[in-house]
């Protein structure tokens, strides 16, 4: 059974969607519908802004749609657009103005949109109510590899040390840290020991953490239940966390179960959680830009240099293709078998 969390963050992104779908034609209630049992509420959410962005451009640029009301296009008039069109919009992602805010979005988030607009084009090519997906014809936005940001070992030494003793804090940020210093180290501790991500770390309720075997209940991005074990320094963590914080606090109405608490009383957000963690890590390095998920990439990498097991790290951290884990990861492998290669010595030199 879903946790409160979970329920209320579901329920929060349908309403979501129903306020989207209102400004959107009416042929796409059908295509919504038809996600309901393959699609989480927040990948739902993110197409229904996608599609509402994309219409709202064929409106502003595109001289057939400029004049009129978005909810009144017809799904034929779909046909009606080129591969051209969708090019387009993709250059027009890359930085636009609207309502007074400024947007861009990188390669990756360009080919995401497109990627909505080439399954809701599929969606109604196979019930024969379009003849052609233009988006189908247009190359996905290259993206650069990317490497692995992450902690070194060293720097996860120096972040702990660090939140423990409250160093390199600034007068306004040390009156807050004497209040939340447990709930820090815990957060912190519990997100580079497990690799769990942010959303499932302040969707935790106090029943999901069993210090008997130590291991915590939570919920995935699709939304399925699964278990996740975290060693002594952890447990050590989330006890001192509970006995000399939690225990003493008492949460507003609805916000009872939750695991982490904030200073008013309710469940942690996990925007929260993201100040936090650059709060601390801007001290420990300037080089590198880490977030919550920068933290779960550490957890990643050290799994993998101790097992050297693919399939294990993307077991652990909940991912559905361990293809995504090896793009990741599996680079790594090389790196140290050249390492190891360049360490033996045939002859010693004089």
């Amino acid at each position: 059974m879903k946790n409160s969390y979970r329920q209320k963050e579901d329920l929060k992104n349908i309403e979501k969607i129903r306020e989207l779908l209102k400004e959107l034609p009416g042929f796409c209630r059908e295509y919504f519908l038809s996600l309901e049992s393959r699609k989480s509420t927040n990948t739902r959410k993110n197409y229904a802004y996608d599609l509402t962005n994309f219409f709202r451009f064929l409106q502003e640029n595109n001289p057939y749609f400029e004049k009129k009301d978005i909810r009144t296009i017809r799904v034929e008039e779909m046909d009606l657009l080129s591969p051209m069109d969708i090019e387009e919009y993709l250059s027009f992602l890359q930085y636009y103005t609207r309502d007074g805010k400024e947007y861009s979005n990188s390669p990756e988030g360009r080919a995401r949109k497109l990627s909505c607009i080439r399954t809701f084009y599929d969606y109604f090519l196979k019930r024969n109510l379009l003849k052609t997906n233009p988006a189908r014809q247009v190359d996905v936005p290259k993206i650069k590899e990317h490497n692995i940001i992450r902690l070194e070992p060293n720097e996860v030494v120096e972040l702990l040390d660090q939140v423990e003793s409250g160093e390199n804090l600034t007068n306004k940020q040390l009156e807050s840290y004497q209040k939340t210093r447990y709930r820090d180290i815990a957060i912190l501790t519990l997100l580079l020991g497990t690799g769990i991500r942010v959303s499932e770390c302040v969707g935790l309720n106090l029943n999901d953490v069993n210090f008997d075997d130590y291991s915590c209940k939570i919920i995935r991005k699709g939304g399925n239940e699964d278990l996740v074990y975290f060693g002594e320094e952890v447990a050590d963590a989330l006890l001192e966390y509970l006995e000399n914080d939690r225990d003493y606090k008492n949460p507003e109405q609805g916000h009872e179960d939750a695991f982490f608490i904030s200073l008013k009383n309710m469940r942690l957000t996990t925007r929260s959680v993201e100040r936090m963690v650059k709060k601390y890590t801007s001290n420990v390095t300037t080089l590198k830009k880490i977030t919550p998920h920068k933290l779960r990439s550490t957890f990643g990498t050290n799994l993998y240099n101790e097992t050297g097991d693919i399939y294990l790290v993307a077991d652990t951290l909940g991912h559905k293709d361990v293809n995504t884990t090896r793009k990741h990861y599996a680079g790594m492998k090389e790196a140290n078998k050249r390492k190891a290669a360049r360490s033996i010595r045939l002859r010693e030199k004089d």
